[in-house]
């Protein structure tokens, strides 16, 4: 619209100063006075100064990058940094995982489970369906946590591994997680080399906790084995515009 007005400011006044010099030459006419052909010149002037000069402008500003959107989280900080742990622990029980190391999955595992005891899901009481929806996932996972410090099987550790990302993936899923994405990570061979196993990442890149760096048939080829399933991500719904 604003296009077609602008095109319109110089035809307008640029037709009458075309009429008014033709009459002005033809026979037995009149031409047009000299005060509306001065006002059609300034007005004609004026609107190839807009079109060639304001608008463009105008249009190079628009299309200039905008600042990113503001971050607003739902959660207060004290709610986020107590899930933020519980990743932290949770990511480096995964390294654990990955190099075959015991010491280092219980070591994680055991800071996982006071994560877990000092995750402030009290916050989300206000709603109570969510609440009552999150505490199923966080029970279970807390069950197959405490399997995976109990059982000296790497195999039996693993299993479990597979039901608390499960359960750990759908909590952070009911409470809407929105400090930062999450990878969900699929190993299709992880159980008897045709059955899948599911883990959380922090990025895409693919760090199999099932298969890691020890396999006795394969070394570390198949640490890479594998590829993200789906993506937790609620950063962009707490985004406000400036």
């Amino acid at each position: 619209m604003k296009d077609v007005l602008s095109i319109l400011a110089i035809v307008l006044p640029a037709l009458i100063i075309i009429i008014g010099f033709v009459r002005l030459f033809a026979k037995n006419a009149k031409g047009v006075n000299s005060l509306t052909m001065f006002f059609a010149i300034i007005l004609l002037v004026i609107g190839l100064l807009r079109f060639f000069i304001y608008d463009k402008a105008t249009k190079s500003g628009d299309s200039a990058p905008k600042d990113p959107p503001l971050s607003v989280s739902k959660h207060s900080d004290s709610f986020n940094n107590s899930v933020g742990d519980l990743l932290t622990a949770y990511y480096g029980m995964i390294e654990g995982f990955v190099n075959w190391d015991t010491v280092v999955i219980n070591e994680r595992g055991n800071a996982l489970m006071l994560a877990f005891d000092s995750l402030k899901l009290d916050e989300i009481k206000k709603d109570s369906l969510i609440y009552q929806t999150a505490l199923d996932p966080y029970s279970n996972a807390k069950i197959e946590l405490g399997a995976i410090l109990e059982d000296p099987s790497l195999s039996e550790k693993r299993g479990s591994l597979n039901i608390l990302s499960d359960n750990l993936r759908n909590l952070l899923v009911i409470i809407k997680y929105d400090q930062a994405k999450v990878y969900w990570q699929e190993c299709p061979m992880a159980f008897d080399g045709d059955k899948p196993g599911n883990w959380l990442s922090k990025t895409i890149a693919v760090r199999n906790p099932y298969l890691g760096t020890k396999d006795p048939q394969y070394g570390n080829k198949m640490l890479e084995c594998g590829g993200p399933k789906d993506t937790i991500d609620f950063v962009a719904d707490n985004a406000t515009k400036n």
